[in-house]
């Protein structure tokens, strides 16, 4: 422990001003200097329990020019939790089975629910003990390191970078998966119709629209778009539901647990869909009363509690409907007839108007994090920012083309960088953050538990990956005997 860098704490995470100041409130010569002056006392324990709580509170020192209410931040949350993601679960529920669907579902949103919490309590511990009023996900990591072990403090300068590269890949990886669902739904229509248009002529098409939408730097110019997209997304929603209604089911068709050897691949579809990590403390930061989103009550419990509920609905429900008929996309599957046809087209739209707002955050790692500091002085620097974020549209393009798997390219990224960003992290960032104060039974439970979500974690990183790519194999080796 002596390589521990305290940075003015203790191993109990007190300031030492805040020990010396106890040592003196605790001393006799003090406390009975004015003991018959009822107004020292009085501001002598008021002094104390200022101590005891801590002389700093990052949420008094937040200065944010347009604050969110409880209510705004939910919807955003909501919002920001809805996309492909659930139209892929009946899917998942295939591969699961439907009574291991809904339990692992709600295994998994507990765990992701909770590992939010781990991240956010951290964040306020590293922001009290650095006295600043906020921190993005990497700052959280890199703090919590420094405070960690001696081996992880090594590791410190490094973890933001770390971050950034997995919220890169989750980013990257959502908009892929936007390129293809466009795409296919456009295709199927087509298709339905008596026009046979590949699919990846369909995300060549829609190539130069996605790179003017992603050249809007503003994303308030594109809130009445994002408002009618979410409109439309409700509307679609409903068509889907109506279609799963009109499907006679059959339980004994049904199977209750599906072959082990997928169930990697629901671990990766129920991470993806479930995790909103990168949004999560972006959301909190902007709250008026950030205190209510992590309570017991709070918007964030009540956030998850609703999507994990509409997650199991839309995959139990899909799965039953629909059974080994379920596509990548539950829109694939709900027939051909005009209202479904309508159904396809608004989601690709929809999706299509939601693609800047996913491409945002690489952006802003690439180019505001990384490139734009280094070109301050550049005369062209609005041509090198215009043409990153073509770069950035091009490159996930190019993967939408060359793995045009929608289900498998969502499995595969919940499982590359879902599994590290929203389960391993905040549990290595919990443990580094209490580190020199874990003893006892206290300490050993909470070893144990992070050690168990970390495992966890990585063991789903290892199958979900290697049975996503071994997929991924296997259709292009299938599509490639049938042609």
């Amino acid at each position: 422990m002596s390589g521990h860098k305290n940075h003015g704490f203790t191993e109990d995470g007190r300031s030492d001003s805040y020990n010396s100041f106890s040592a003196a409130i605790n001393s006799r010569e003090i406390l009975t200097t004015k003991e018959k002056d009822n107004t020292y006392t009085v501001e002598l324990r008021d002094l104390r329990k200022s101590l005891e709580a801590g002389d700093y509170d990052p949420f008094n020192y937040r200065e944010i020019e347009h604050p969110t209410t409880n209510a705004e931040t939910m919807l955003h949350l909501l919002k920001g939790s809805l996309g492909t993601g659930i139209l892929a679960m009946p899917l998942a529920f295939y591969h699961s089975g439907y009574l291991l669907g809904v339990l692992g579902t709600a295994f998994i949103g507990f765990l992701c629910t909770y590992s939010v919490h781990l991240l956010l309590d951290c964040e306020y511990v590293m922001c009290k003990r650095r006295k600043v009023p906020s921190m993005t996900y990497p700052k959280t990591a890199e703090c919590a390191l420094e405070d960690g072990p001696p081996l992880l403090q090594k590791v410190a300068p490094f973890a933001p970078h770390i971050v950034n590269i997995f919220l890169m890949i989750y980013q990257l990886g959502t908009c892929t998966v936007y390129t293809v669902f466009i795409g296919e739904n456009i295709h199927i229509v087509l298709k339905e119709n008596f026009l046979e248009f590949d699919a990846r002529w369909i995300m060549l098409i829609f190539l130069l629209p996605l790179i003017f939408i992603n050249y809007v730097k503003n994303l308030k110019l594109l809130a009445p778009l994002s408002t009618a997209a979410n409109f439309i997304t409700v509307i679609s929603f409903g068509i889907i539901l109506y279609y799963m209604t009109q499907q006679d089911i059959d339980l004994e068709k049904r199977a209750a647990f599906g072959n082990y050897l997928d169930y990697p691949l629901f671990f990766g579809t129920v991470l993806f869909a479930l995790e909103a990590i990168g949004v999560i403390m972006p959301l909190e930061n902007e709250m008026k009363t950030p205190g209510d989103f992590s309570r017991t009550c709070g918007v964030l419990n009540i956030a998850m509690f609703i999507i994990v509920s509409l997650y199991i609905a839309m995959g139990l429900f899909g799965y039953l409907a629909f059974g080994s008929e379920v596509g990548g996309s539950i829109s694939y599957t709900i027939g051909s007839n005009i209202p479904a046809q309508v159904c396809k087209i608004m989601l690709a739209l929809a999706i299509f108007i939601s693609h800047s707002l996913q491409m945002y955050p690489a952006i802003d790692i690439i180019w505001i994090q990384y490139l734009k500091p280094r070109m301050e002085k550049n005369e062209h620097q609005a041509i090198f920012e215009y043409a990153t974020r073509t770069f950035l549209v091009f490159v996930c393009f190019c993967l939408a083309v060359a793995i045009p798997y929608v289900d498998l390219f969502i499995s595969l990224v919940g499982a590359v960088s879902l599994s590290v960003l929203g389960l391993a992290f905040p549990a290595i960032i919990d443990l580094s953050t209490h580190w020199y104060s874990l003893k006892g039974a206290r300490g050993f439970v909470i070893i144990s538990k992070n050690c168990f979500i970390i495992l966890f974690a990585i063991s789903g990183l290892i199958v979900g990956t290697s049975t996503s790519l071994e997929k991924i194999v296997e259709k292009f080796g299938s599509s490639n005997s049938t042609t």
